[in-house]
Formats: C-alpha cells, structure tokens, sequence
C-alpha cells in the first residue's frame, strides 16, 4: 500500500500562487492532483507520468503546471494567477497506469482557498 502525504495548501488572494507538494511512500507511474469543491463532485486537476507526460484540465492550463522529481517519488502543483473558483480540496492520486484516469491511491487532502 503506497502512502501519499500532501502539503502546501492555505489562504491566497485572487491573483496570488501556491505550490502543493505531495510525496508518495514508494515508486508510482502516475501521480497527480484531483479536486473537490463543496457540493461538487472530485474533478482532475492534473497529473504527469514517471516520463513527464501530463494532463491538464481545461480550466487550469495556462495557469498550473504539475511536476515531478521521480528520484524523491515527490510530484508538485505550482498554480498561480489563483481564482475564487480553484477554492476547493486538493487531493494527491497515484496509482494509474493512465494519465487519463484516476488511480488507487489518494492522499488525505489539503484545503485551498482563494478569497480577499
């Protein structure tokens, strides 16, 4: 059982940056980042492989760029120009042998919230 441990979450001003980290117990293909505002259901934010190929919502490209260091088994999610409607839970998924689906494996989430 891989274990995935986030950080980097918080309060941020529209307009402003965060880096979410999130550092997986054991070797993982794909890794990434999904998310879940309230009322709403878990929706991908973006995720890379071991190889660097990613995938990116619409509503975020241009705006966040995941990476990964795969020798710290550590995936990052640097998201800047932050929008009230990115307020939501971040969650760290791993597992897939996909980048275009979800795995097994979810951390146990770090809240972001954009507001002024």
């Amino acid at each position: 059982q891989v274990q995935l441990v986030e950080s980097g979450g918080g309060l941020v001003q529209p307009g402003g940056s965060l880096r979410l980290s999130c550092a997986a117990s054991g070797t993982i293909f794909v890794m990434g980042w999904y998310r879940q505002a309230p009322g709403k259901e878990r929706e991908l934010v973006a995720v890379i492989n071991s190889g660097g190929r990613t995938n990116y919502a619409d509503s975020v490209k241009g705006r966040f760029t995941i990476s990964r260091d795969n020798a710290k088994n550590t995936v990052y999610l640097r998201m800047n120009s932050l929008k009230p409607e990115d307020t939501a839970v971040y969650y760290c998924n791993g597992g897939s042998l996909s980048i275009w689906r979800a795995g097994n494996y979810w951390g146990q989430g770090t809240q972001v919230t954009v507001s002024s």
